[in-house]
C-alpha cells in the first residue's frame, strides 16, 4: 500500500511524460491512499488544462472518468484533528503550502506515525523532500 498525493495522482488521469513510471508504481501495487482533497485538487488541474485551451473537451471527459475510477479504488484518509494538528506542525518543520502539509500528515496518519511503514508517491519536489525528512521512502 502506497500514500499517492495529488501530484502523483493527476498524470494517471491526463497523459503526461511521468504517466508511464506511475502507471508501472500503481500496476506492482493498486492499493492506493489518498488525502481527502486529493479528487478537488486533481479536477482543478484539469479545469485550469481547459481553460488553457491544453486538453479537449474530450480528454477532459477521460480523465474525469479516469479520476472517478482511481478514487472509488483508493482508500481515503478523511480530515480530523490528528491531521490537522500534524499539519500544522508540518508548517513550521518544513517550507511546505497548507494543502501540501495536509497531505503529508494524512499520509503520517495513514502510517500510524511511523512513516517507514509506508511508500509516499510523489512529483512535487518540496513535497517529496519533507516526506523523505519525515521517514517516507518516496517514489518515484
Amino acid at each position: 500500500m502506497k500514500f499517492w498525493d495529488s501530484s502523483a495522482i493527476a498524470p494517471l488521469i491526463v497523459d503526461e511524460p511521468s504517466r508511464g513510471r506511475l502507471l508501472e508504481i500503481l500496476t506492482k501495487d493498486r492499493d492506493v491512499i489518498a488525502w481527502w482533497s486529493t479528487t478537488v485538487e486533481c479536477a482543478s488541474a484539469v479545469a485550469r488544462r481547459e481553460r488553457d485551451g491544453d486538453l479537449a473537451p474530450g480528454a477532459v471527459d477521460v480523465a474525469l472518468d479516469r479520476l472517478r475510477a482511481l478514487e472509488a479504488a483508493w482508500v481515503e484518509v478523511l480530515p480530523s484533528a490528528a491531521v490537522r494538528r500534524l499539519a500544522l506542525r508540518l508548517l513550521r518543520t518544513h517550507a511546505l503550502r497548507a494543502a501540501d502539509s495536509l497531505q503529508l500528515a494524512a499520509a503520517l496518519v495513514a502510517a500510524e506515525q511511523k512513516p517507514e511503514t509506508l511508500d509516499f508517491v510523489s512529483l512535487d519536489d518540496r513535497l517529496a523532500g519533507a516526506a523523505r525528512r519525515e521517514g517516507f521512502a518516496v517514489l518515484p
